[in-house]
């Protein structure tokens, strides 16, 4: 009974996670926008040179984006880390690390890269969600080819995650496709670059947290209780009749 009572009392203490899909925009308070986190190194590339472009089908074209970016030195300054928060809109659109907006243009940029973080919308922190919320996290360019342009293929999927309080956390997954190449145009090779092309998922993922309703559980250590007893009640049952036949043979022995 003791143990019984203990389970119980875990699984009632114990959140569940359930997980739905369902299509919708679930952050029409958005206004249309996403937050995106980017941090990636090019360790061969001055960060005089180093600048993020931004443009969408919505007829955004934004070269240069400096806003809530940050750009860091590396290898005595031949190299650069990026660090940038910035937006785009719901729709299908690019952005990409170039050096699209430098005052000269060098002969031949480097675009070998580490991407360290590529995350999108509300960080989640949540021990019982495993999902590709920075899919690119980690991902290494280092040995490719210096003069090479990278197109890295996002399809981004809505994701929400619920407390038990109701509160909302609107992040985003993300799965990657890419492929790395050297451009030519009838001028001569096209500038490299890093592109990062998106396009959002219909579909919506949504975990919410819940917890035994506190009535199933009073009902659960009832009939907890009640099966205990009625078992007891059989148990000793069968001890007193078997032992009223043990008497009775006992007492035929005897006469």
């Amino acid at each position: 009974m003791l143990f019984l009572f203990l389970s119980e009392l875990t699984g009632f203490i114990a959140t569940e996670i359930v997980n739905e899909l369902y299509v919708d925009d679930p952050d029409k308070d958005s206004g249309g926008k996403i937050e995106v986190s980017l941090n990636i190194s090019l360790p061969n590339l001055h960060c005089d040179l180093v600048g993020l472009d931004i443009q969408d089908e919505m007829g955004r074209h934004e070269v240069g984006h400096i806003e809530n970016s940050m750009k860091v030195p590396l290898n005595n300054g031949y190299g650069c880390r990026f660090e940038g928060e910035f937006s785009i809109n719901k729709v299908p659109g690019n952005f990409h690390v170039s050096t699209h907006s430098a005052t000269a243009q060098p002969q031949n940029p480097d675009m070998t890269h580490i991407i360290h973080k590529l995350a999108f919308g509300d960080k989640l922190q949540v021990q019982n969600v495993q999902g590709a919320f920075n899919a690119l996290g980690g991902a290494n360019k280092l040995e490719s080819n210096a003069l090479a342009s990278h197109d890295y293929i996002l399809k981004i999927v809505p994701t929400v995650y619920e407390d038990l309080s109701g509160k909302q956390k609107f992040s985003y997954q993300y799965t990657v496709a890419n492929k790395e190449y050297v451009a030519y145009s009838h001028t001569g090779r096209i500038i490299p670059a890093i592109w990062f092309r998106y396009d959002l998922s219909p579909i919506t993922v949504k975990y919410t947290e819940r917890r035994q309703p506190l009535y199933r559980f009073i009902t659960t250590i009832c009939a907890i209780i009640g099966g205990t007893f009625t078992v007891a009640g059989i148990i000793d049952s069968c001890i007193f009749t078997a032992s009223e036949a043990w008497k009775k043979i006992q007492i035929g022995k005897m006469s």
